[in-house]
Parts: structure tokens; C-alpha cells; sequence
């Protein structure tokens, strides 16, 4: 046996037989009211002629029934009023209660926190973390207003991240109000008949006081914090705008169109095009030469439709052509007239805040009470050695190519990097991906990836995965990447390269670092639940907090950052990140929301897996796209649903079944329940909800049926 085993089996064993002889010798009979009242004279003759002994007997009492979480402690709280008087009384059951407590927090801690954690991280990751960030708050407030009893607090907070020295320290001033009130009460004795009558109409009143207090205290905290980092700013008596927006990308879009749409005055500022990267160089773009490859891909399959062939001629300049089309025609969603229309005032130049009050926009100075940094992001491009000495692309350029690469070289196998390299793969050029980790794309799990995997290989596409880039050489004009695969140099030509090793926040030159604007260790906009940044009222949202870079999740951020600013401090809300979905749109698409099994197994969340191949579905079968999978995961023994990933044509739209279902807390019961139309792709998600249902049948139900069919017979 461990010997942490060993030591925590004897501790229980311990407590235990403590508890045990508690009850078995009626001990309890001595910490009642009635039994108080009658020895009082008895007590205070002892405690005349032994006051040390007697003040050290009644603190080692009291230590221990609060370690042991025993009935009696507010017994014992009264009769240290009636025999010690308020002061000392206060002193010596201040101490003890905390004693106490803590040593019933840190048995907890050593018997179950281990266990706890390991089981149910996921589920406490929110409570962790709030411990972490304000758990000194929480747990004062519990001091103060006992909704759950104090024993409850001790076991409970046992469990959780909170530091012990911080923990005594809080419960010594948290239960100081309460320890003042019940010690009075004590002096007052003789006239208590029950312990209701401690709870007098004054009492009541002293309590609720105590009970809003933290509130109140929080609130003047937060004010005293944000005012000393606002005390050294001039506030305008009166302010140009409600809201300046910086950056008119998805985040910032949504952002202004809330405040316009609630008529508060609101300022856009744009220095480049208004849609920011997802119009211009991300989402838009990609989705549009991702549906010229896809028809390419149709003509050389032409058989799986039943044609003897087909041959589709084209120039790769007006392929390119056409995606700037396509970006033409949806930029007037998120053009300056149609958002002026809205009531939006749409500046284009260079923000540079100067103060948490004054933005400059090319020497123009805006007055505003909130401001919103929606400033995006931009490629990551590590400085490779003899990086300078190429021409490389990343996804903000490689829209100006007009000519196909006869040999395209991506470097990175995440979402961005495996989209544009089966693009270039089905118009032609020869394709090589690198990737310094085992797997492309991954965030995703191995049976998911094989499907992409094998896919790409069958296209053409080499993928080097496991090689780390080292060096890029240029020898009279033949480019070439130089990789480590298990300690040997692998050599990689190529005539363009495409640098997809993800995106990094936009912090720099717009007056972050001048007015001392903190960052996280990922280089994003450090903000609260509330995305305020450590001023009040500079809000952020995108890609430049994260911590997902997803257009769909910078437009959710701006919502919570627009009211925000604009109600506070009346209301505001935290930022919900719990239904999160995402997918690549590779062919097939790989859409994801929630856990998959390497995140459950990672975090050792129990789960269970359902299934369902969409090969089997009639409509991917009638258009030859049956490929791919549905895969949930749930609670053991119940439908709610952890996590889904789906592979498949159409994978990002199918998905939203699921996200809704998560969202709104509806399990597969209900998702099975609902008609689908037939055929249909989405009849997939129908069919793994069956899945699930056929796996958890009631077999000792089916089994009593079966025999009552049998007897109608």
C-alpha cells in the first residue's frame, strides 16, 4: 500500500472513530441549549477559579468540533458570550472557528481533492477557474451570508485550488460579523429560551447589512481599482461618441451595428477595407476557390456520375479572377454606405488611442466614453533562416497570384494550410505539405484525420508530416525548404511557398503599449469575462482576445462587447463560450462542436461514442458522396450530448443540428424524435441519434414485451 494510501486510510479511520464516539456516548446531550442554560452558573464558577484552563479546554473543544463539521458549534459560540464576555469571547471563537475550519478544509484536501479533480475536472474547470480569479470574494461572501453551512464550505472548498494560507485568512475576517452577533447573543443567556430567539427583528436586520456587504464592497472595489487607472486621464465634460469601434472586420462590424441599432452614437474606424480578413483574404476568398476546385474535382470523377468523361479547360488567372468577384459582390454587406445607412459613422484612416477617452484618427482627435479594439489579426511568420531571400505567400497574398505553381510547397497542416493545399492540388500543381507535428490538422482526432489524410494522398498530395522546417535556400533562383525527420535533413523544393502556421493578434501601433494595455502569454489582448481590458471602458473582441479565431466567434464576442460598454454599469454579461463550433472545409469537411475523445481523454471526462456512417446514408449514396461520419459523444448512460464531429459533404451545415441541440441542453432522444426530410444529408444526424437509442434499449422492457406478444398470439 502507498504510502499516501496508507496515511489517508488511517486519517478517515481516525475521523471516523471521533465521529463515532461522538454519538455513541451521547456527547451531543452536553452541546444543547437546555444543557448550556443549566450549568451556566457551574461554568462561570469554574472559569472564575481556572480561567486558563478553562479558556484552553473550551478552545481545544471548539477546534475540534468544527474540524469534525459536529452539531454544537453555535452552542458553543453562546456559551463563550456567557462565560468570556464579548471581547474575549470574540477572540478566543474567532481563532478556534478558523482553526477549525481549516483543518476540516485541508482533510478534505488530502482525503478527496485528488480523486475529485481527476474525475470531474471538466465539469469544475469553470468553478477552478473562478476560484483562481475570485474565489478569495466567494468564499467571504459564504462567510458572511451562511446560505450553506459553514461545515458544507469547509469540505466543499477542500476540493477546489484555493491557497490555505489565503483560505484562513478570508474565513478569519469573513466570520467575524457573524461570530460578534452569535457571542452578544451568548451574553445574553438567561433570557434565550431557543436558538430562534437569537434571530430578533435587529439581528435579522444586522445580518441582511452583513449579507449585502460583499456586494457592495465589490462594487467599491472594482470602482477604486478602475478609478486609480483612470485618475490620471482628463474625462471630457461631454463626449464626440458613445462607442469608437477600431478595426471593421467581423467583430467590429457587429459591434457598431449593436450600437447604431440601439442609437447610441458610434464611430467605425477602418484604415485598410471595410470586412476585414474574412471578406478580403479569409472566409470569402477561400470559399470561393474552394468551389472552382471542387467543380474540377466534379469533371475528373466524371465517371462515378455515370459520364464516359468530361474535360474542363481553364485559366488559372481567371480562377483568381472570380474570387475577387466574389468578394465584390458580398462587399457591399460590409460596405461604408450600407453601414452609414445604419446609422454607423464609418471613418477610414489610422486610429491611435490616445487616451482611454481620445482616439486620433490621422490628426483628427474623437472624444468617446467606451472604446472597442477590434483590430483582428494577421499571419504568423516565424523568421525562418533565409526567409528574406524567397518569395513566400501567406493567405493575405496569395489572392494576387495569377500564375499556378508547378510545385506549391505549404508549410503547415492546420485548417487554412490543408484548404488552400487541396485547392492547388485539384487545379494541378504538385502539392507538398510540411508539418512539424505527427498529424495534419491537429486539434482533430486520428480516425477523423485518416479520412482527410487518405483523401489527400489519393488527390496527389504528399504530406510530410513529423518534419520540422528549418531553413529556406535560394540557389540562383530554385527554392527549397530544408527539414529534420528523426534527426536526418530532408530536402524540399518548390517554386512557391505558402507560410499557414496560424495568426497572430494586431496589438502594436495603435497606443496598446503606450497606455500599458496587458497581454496574454499568447500575445492577445489580456480581458475579463466581460472583455473589458484593465481599463474600464476599452473593450475587446476577435481575433485580437481570442481565444478562438473564428469569424462566427468574433461576431458572438461583439455582442457581449458592445453592450458592455454601453450599459455598464447597470448591466453586463459574460461572455458564453460554452456551445463553440467550428469547421475546415476541406472536401470532406471536418465540422467540430464540443469534446472529441482526445479532448475527453485528455481532460478524463467519462464519455460514451455513437456512430454512424454516412456511407450507409441513401442521399450521400444517390450523390456519390458517401465518405465520412457522424460521431457523438454523451454522458454514460444518458443522451445529452459532450461533443460532435462530423466528416462528410456538407459537414458545416449538418453540424448546426447539433450545436442547437447543445446550446439549448436537448440530448439525442429529442433529435431522434424530430422528422427529417428524406432524402436529405441531415438525415445523418437522425440515424446516429437511432444509433444511440438501439445501444441503450431497455432489454429487461423488450425482453417483458416480447412474452406479452407471445401471449396476445
Amino acid at each position: 500500500m502507498k504510502k499516501k494510501t496508507f496515511s489517508k486510510l488511517v486519517l478517515i479511520l481516525a475521523v471516523m472513530g471521533l465521529i463515532a464516539a461522538f454519538f455513541i456516548f451521547n456527547l451531543g446531550r452536553y452541546l444543547t441549549l437546555d444543557a448550556i442554560k443549566q450549568q451556566q452558573q457551574d461554568f462561570t464558577n469554574y472559569y472564575a477559579a481556572n480561567t486558563i484552563v478553562t479558556l484552553g479546554i473550551y478552545f481545544i473543544v471548539y477546534i475540534v468540533v468544527t474540524a469534525l463539521s459536529l452539531p454544537g458549534a453555535a452552542i458553543l459560540t453562546l456559551l463563550g458570550g456567557a462565560l468570556f464576555g464579548v471581547i474575549t469571547g470574540v477572540i478566543v471563537i474567532s481563532f478556534a472557528s478558523t482553526i477549525g475550519a481549516t483543518l476540516a478544509f485541508l482533510a478534505s484536501r488530502f482525503l478527496f481533492r485528488d480523486y475529485v479533480q481527476n474525475k470531474f475536472g471538466h465539469q469544475l474547470k469553470t468553478i477552478n477557474d473562478g476560484i483562481e480569479k475570485e474565489g478569495s470574494f466567494y468564499l467571504f461572501t459564504l462567510r458572511l451570508i451562511p446560505i450553506i453551512p459553514f461545515f458544507l464550505i469547509n469540505l466543499l472548498m477542500g476540493l477546489t485550488p484555493f491557497k490555505t494560507l489565503k483560505y484562513y485568512l478570508v474565513s478569519q475576517i469573513g466570520m467575524l460579523a457573524g461570530t460578534i452577533v452569535y457571542v452578544f447573543a451568548g451574553t445574553q443567556l438567561a433570557t434565550i429560551k431557543t436558538l430562534g430567539d437569537i434571530l430578533s427583528i435587529e439581528i435579522i436586520g444586522a445580518f441582511c447589512l452583513i449579507g449585502i456587504f460583499p456586494l457592495i464592497a465589490k462594487k467599491i472595489i472594482d470602482y477604486i481599482r478602475f478609478t486609480k487607472v483612470l485618475r490620471k486621464y482628463r474625462k471630457p465634460k461631454k463626449f464626440d461618441y458613445n462607442m469608437v469601434v477600431i478595426g471593421a472586420g467581423s467583430a467590429g462590424l457587429v459591434s457598431s451595428y449593436i450600437a447604431a441599432a440601439v442609437k447610441a452614437k458610434v464611430a467605425l474606424i477602418e484604415k485598410h477595407k471595410m470586412g476585414g480578413d474574412c471578406l478580403n483574404t479569409g472566409c470569402v476568398p477561400s470559399k470561393a476557390l474552394i468551389k472552382s476546385a471542387k467543380i474540377l474535382s466534379y469533371a475528373k470523377h466524371a465517371k462515378t456520375y455515370g459520364f464516359d468523361s468530361a474535360k474542363i479547360e481553364f485559366n488559372f488567372g481567371k480562377v483568381m479572377e472570380r474570387v475577387q468577384d466574389v468578394i465584390s459582390q458580398v462587399a457591399p454587406h460590409d460596405s461604408t454606405d450600407r453601414y452609414s445607412q445604419l446609422g454607423v459613422e464609418c471613418i477610414t484612416g489610422t486610429a491611435f488611442i490616445k487616451d482611454p477617452y481620445t482616439v486620433e484618427v490621422d490628426g483628427k482627435s474623437l472624444t468617446t466614453k467606451n472604446i472597442i479594439v477590434a483590430t483582428g489579426g494577421r499571419p504568423l511568420v516565424p523568421p525562418f533562416p533565409g526567409l528574406d531571400k524567397i518569395k513566400y505567400l501567406t493567405s493575405d497574398t496569395i489572392w494576387n497570384l495569377r500564375k499556378l505553381p508547378e510545385r506549391f510547397l505549404v508549410l503547415g497542416g492546420g485548417p487554412i494550410g490543408c484548404e488552400l493545399a487541396q485547392c492547388f492540388a485539384r487545379f494541378g500543381s504538385k502539392v507538398t505539405i510540411v508539418e512539424m507535428a505527427p498529424q495534419i490538422l491537429i486539434r482533430e482526432e486520428d480516425e477523423v484525420v485518416k479520412f482527410t489524410s487518405d483523401k489527400f494522398k489519393n488527390e496527389g498530395i504528399e504530406l510530410l508530416t513529423s518534419h520540422k522546417a528549418k531553413e529556406f535556400i535560394n540557389e540562383d533562383g530554385k527554392y527549397a525548404l530544408i527539414c529534420e525527420k528523426d534527426g536526418k535533413e530532408v530536402k524540399v523544393p518548390f517554386d512557391q511557398v505558402l507560410i499557414a502556421l496560424g495568426r497572430r493578434a494586431n496589438t502594436q501601433g495603435f497606443g496598446l503599449e503606450e497606455l500599458g494595455i496587458e497581454l496574454s502569454p499568447r500575445g492577445t489582448v489580456e480581458a475579463d469575462p466581460y472583455l473589458r481590458t484593465n481599463y474600464p471602458n476599452i473593450f475587446v473582441c476577435g481575433d485580437v482576445v481570442g481565444p478562438y479565431q473564428f469569424t462566427h466567434t468574433a461576431g458572438h464576442q461583439a455582442w457581449y462587447a458592445s453592450v458592455n460598454a454601453l450599459f455598464q454599469p447597470f448591466k453586463k454579461f459574460a461572455v458564453d463560450y460554452r456551445v463553440i463550433p467550428w469547421c475546415t472545409f476541406t472536401d470532406p469537411e471536418v465540422a467540430r462542436v464540443g469534446l472529441n475523445e482526445k479532448d475527453a481523454k485528455a481532460q478524463n471526462i467519462p464519455y460514451e461514442v455513437t456512430t454512424y456512417g454516412i456511407d450507409e446514408l441513401d442521399r450521400a449514396i444517390a450523390d456519390s458522396a458517401a465518405e465520412g461520419l457522424v460521431k457523438v459523444l454523451t454522458v454514460p448512460g444518458k443522451d445529452k450530448i459532450l461533443g460532435v464531429t462530423i466528416v462528410g459533404t456538407h459537414a458545416g451545415d449538418l453540424i448546426i443540428e447539433f450545436v442547437t441541440a447543445m446550446k439549448n441542453n436537448i440530448g439525442l432522444n429529442k433529435i431522434l424524435g424530430t422528422i427529417h426530410i428524406y432524402p436529405t444529408l441531415a438525415e445523418a444526424n437522425k440515424y446516429a441519434a437511432g444509433n444511440w437509442k438501439r445501444a441503450h434499449a431497455p432489454e429487461k422492457l423488450l425482453r417483458f414485451v416480447e412474452k406479452f406478444h407471445t401471449w396476445r398470439r
